[in-house]
């Protein structure tokens, strides 16, 4: 129920920014309304938790409600720092992805059954594998839209300025979704199945992630390369990372599989 309702005022927060896109006009309301549909999700978290007396982190249903309250999270600070009509069009295209995670929680491949996890997925090491994982693809999300709307714009200025935030954006996300995705995972996966690393298809597919933001940011940094070079890095790696957690899930079934 609290899902639903962050997702009804979403959905009300992107209606509002259509209204200001299409006036021109600087739009002092959606991000409020993003922050609150980001908090009820979090609320949403913690009601689960008590409920499974555990961290509600450990299926598909819980991972998607976390991680859309973190792109929303980040959405808003990103607003409140920067405050130019420009950067409107970032928001609301992390919103409309946004939107797309929280109906995809809302359909029937993410039962939303309350129940405990099972042994394996009782871990600590879980937790900080999945939430760093996340919180870095959160960032990862706002490089896909800036490498987008970089593709579209014809002006050099917002080129520039929509490189600018690419990188930024990976430059943050890279290294805590490096924790999470591979370093705690590898704990985890050694607590959990005995082996730092099984070649299972999400850890190869995670890996083969970070591989193509590791090619980014050595192509920025060795290579020199700006433009459209570095946006379709970036649109590719969030493309993997969307593949890793919902194709690996449902069309390559492995250790992950009970998440």
């Amino acid at each position: 129920m609290i899902s639903t309702v962050a997702f009804i005022i979403l959905l009300a927060a992107i209606l509002t920014q259509i209204v200001f896109i299409l006036r021109k006009s600087n739009d002092r309301l959606s991000h409020w309304l993003i922050l609150l549909s980001s908090l009820l999700l979090f609320i949403n978290v913690i009601i689960r938790s008590f409920q499974i007396k555990f961290v509600a982190l450990t299926n598909t249903f819980e991972s998607l409600v976390f991680f859309t309250g973190m792109i929303l999270l980040i959405l808003f600070l990103y607003r409140i720092r920067w405050k130019e009509k420009a950067f409107s069009l970032i928001i609301f295209g992390g919103s409309v992805v946004s939107a797309a995670l929280l109906a995809i929680a809302s359909s029937p491949i993410a039962p939303k059954e309350v129940a405990p996890p099972i042994p394996a997925l009782q871990s600590n090491w879980l937790i900080l594998h999945v939430s760093f994982a996340f919180i870095g693809e959160a960032f990862f999300v706002i490089a896909f839209v800036a490498a987008v709307y970089y593709l579209l714009t014809k002006s050099e200025e917002k080129k520039k300025n929509l490189d600018s935030l690419v990188y930024t954006a990976i430059a943050i996300g890279y290294p805590i979704y490096t924790a999470g995705a591979l370093i705690f995972g590898a704990i985890w996966a050694s607590d959990a199945w005995g082996s730092f690393w099984s070649w299972d298809p999400k850890e190869t597919w995670a890996l083969i992630t970070w591989i193509v933001y590791t090619a980014y940011l050595h192509s920025r940094f060795v290579k020199k390369f700006r433009g459209k070079v570095s946006a379709w890095l970036s649109i590719i790696g969030f493309v993997f990372t969307i593949f890793t957690f919902f194709g690996v899930n449902y069309l390559l079934p492995g250790l992950h599989s009970y998440s």
